[in-house]
């Protein structure tokens, strides 16, 4: 881990302070919000033209670049086949000729292959080539390696036009910010994002001790340089974060009071599993939640989890995003299912190719296998950190366009997304299964046979000094006491309780006892996120 700042990240700092306060001091009010998203809506297929004609056509370096060579596609042929089929079928016959990028050919761990050419994709090489980054963010690692992705301010500017037409459609200008997550780049950006709609963090509570050791500077120097930025702006410094552990929320439960007894409305924004552990804090406490609103990313909001969440009286608006795109959805105000969201249409085009080629996106069969419905994402903005096309995010959901009456539909996001899932396959111990499977039994079947809440049972997946593998099933002492030989077996009979090669795999399990049931608190990932299956040494 670097332990100096290098040059280029004295320039982006440098950058930043003297660039931020133009931003900060013009906040974008919702009519203008809205007049930019019905230009945006109407460009669309334009501006993913210019997006491609400039970074992918006239830069040989990207990935795209070759692909598109390879199909046959030349520039004149991609204008006339969008006029002629519009995007998202366009975007179809791309990936049916081999322009789209999987998880692994995104992150470079597996060459692209396509026919009798091969080539090897440096992420860098996506990169927008005339932005010059603010900020950096990182990928959470929780698929493998992490990456790095350049954040400059025009793209935090045009994902706050979006932030605050749902901000607009949930009356939230008045309601006080908290955010409760690593302050890295993609966090920073985030509250960047509420600045450019005029909204300060009140807040910051860090899911990680930055005085602890090994920690790149720049965790530090970036929420130095954010601050001095707003000083100059006159605007509201962002709070010096104060680490709260995910265990651990009761400082982030007397805010919310304090907030509450003032008659304001407390505003968190930070992950699924950690409002979980903040609700049931507050369910013990006694805290009533009737007026506390929470965003969240980053991970599935399940229905379980929205069960606990929602018995303390608290709403919670979900957003959907990664790092290498941004935003793609936020939560319908009217939804189907615990997890429905809009697709942000303005800023991604997503399609999924089994029915996108068909021309059938708009038709798909909701009650089909969510397995059946892989994620496509390409980026339409000049502002796009990375240029990506038909790339998959490893995400899977039920997309469909559905009349919901929300606000959101209103403004032409149209359509849903729905049980968002990662498709990728967890192996653990050389038992191979769909994390859906894995989070019905973690988030369900353990708590309903002995108690607790979603987030407190986890598998931990860690190889022996000897190489041998090993699983850890980690229950949450505050579960209270419960047999752990009881436990194992819940757990297997339950994940094989599915296809044959599931039964013999849990089979398997039990005979060379690779499962260990242990009480301690599930463990987070560096982001702070409390993932389901947590890797302590790499996969494949």
């Amino acid at each position: 881990m670097a332990s100096l700042l290098s040059l280029a990240d004295l320039m982006m700092g440098a950058r930043l302070v003297v660039e931020l306060p133009r931003v900060l001091r013009h906040p974008i009010p919702a009519d203008v919000a809205r007049t930019t998203l019905r230009r945006r809506l109407d460009r669309r297929e334009t501006d993913f033209l210019d997006l491609v004609l400039r970074g992918v056509y006239a830069n040989p370096g990207n990935p795209y670049h070759q692909l598109l060579q390879v199909s046959g596609c030349e520039p004149g042929d991609l204008e006339q086949m969008v006029a002629r089929d519009g995007l998202e079928a366009s975007l179809g016959h791309l990936h049916t000729h081999g322009v789209y990028l999987t998880v692994d050919e995104l992150k470079g761990r597996q060459d692209v292959v396509r026919g009798s050419t091969r080539i090897h994709v440096d992420p860098a090489r996506l990169f927008s080539p005339w932005l010059a980054p603010h900020l950096l963010s990182q990928t959470s690692g929780s698929r493998g390696d992490r990456s790095i992705v350049p954040i400059s301010l025009p793209v935090v500017v045009d994902r706050a036009v979006d932030l605050a037409l749902v901000l607009d459609a949930h009356r939230a200008r008045d309601w006080r910010l908290a955010c409760w997550a690593v302050p890295g780049g993609s966090a920073l950006a985030q509250v960047l994002e509420y600045g450019a709609v005029g909204i300060a963090a009140r807040r910051w509570f860090s899911l990680i001790d930055l005085r602890a050791g090994g920690l790149h500077p720049r965790y530090r120097w970036s929420v130095h340089a954010l601050r001095l930025a707003q000083l100059l702006a006159a605007s509201t410094p962002m709070p010096t974060p104060t680490h709260v552990a995910p265990d651990h929320p009761l400082p982030i439960l007397h805010w919310i009071k304090e907030v509450l007894g003032r008659g304001e409305i407390p505003h968190v924004m930070t992950y699924p599993s950690a409002v979980v552990r903040l609700c049931s804090a507050a369910a013990e406490a006694g805290v009533d939640f009737g007026r506390v609103v929470f965003t969240s990313a980053g991970e599935p909001l399940t229905a379980a989890r929205r069960d606990i969440i929602e018995r303390t009286g608290a709403r919670i608006i979900p957003r959907y995003s990664s790092v290498e795109s941004g935003p793609i959805g936020y939560g319908c105000q009217a939804p189907a299912t615990p997890d429905d969201m809009h697709v942000l249409r303005d800023l991604v085009a997503l399609i999924q190719p089994s029915t996108a080629i068909a021309g059938r996106e708009k038709t798909q069969d909701p009650r089909a296998p969510l397995r059946a419905h892989p994620l496509f994402l390409s980026t339409l903005r000049p502002s796009a950190p990375l240029i990506l096309i038909n790339v998959s995010l490893g995400d899977q959901a039920v997309m469909q366009e559905r009349g919901c009456g929300c606000p959101l539909q209103s403004l032409g996001w149209t359509t849903h997304l729905q049980d968002i899932r990662s498709h990728e396959k967890l192996t653990a111990g050389g038992m191979t299964f769909l994390d859906t499977d894995l989070i019905r039994v973690l988030e369900e079947v353990l708590p309903a046979h002995f108690g607790g809440a979603p987030t407190d049972y986890q598998l931990v997946e860690e190889e022996s000094e000897g190489g041998r593998p090993r699983l850890r099933l980690l229950v949450h002492p505050r579960v209270g006491a419960v047999d752990a030989e009881a436990v194992a077996e819940i757990f297997l009979a339950a994940i094989g309780a599915g296809a044959e090669s599931e039964r013999v795999m849990a089979l398997f399990w039990r005979e060379a006892k690779l499962l260990r049931v242990e009480r301690q608190p599930p463990l987070a990932a560096p982001s702070g996120k409390i993932q389901h299956l947590h890797a302590m040494t790499p996969r494949p």
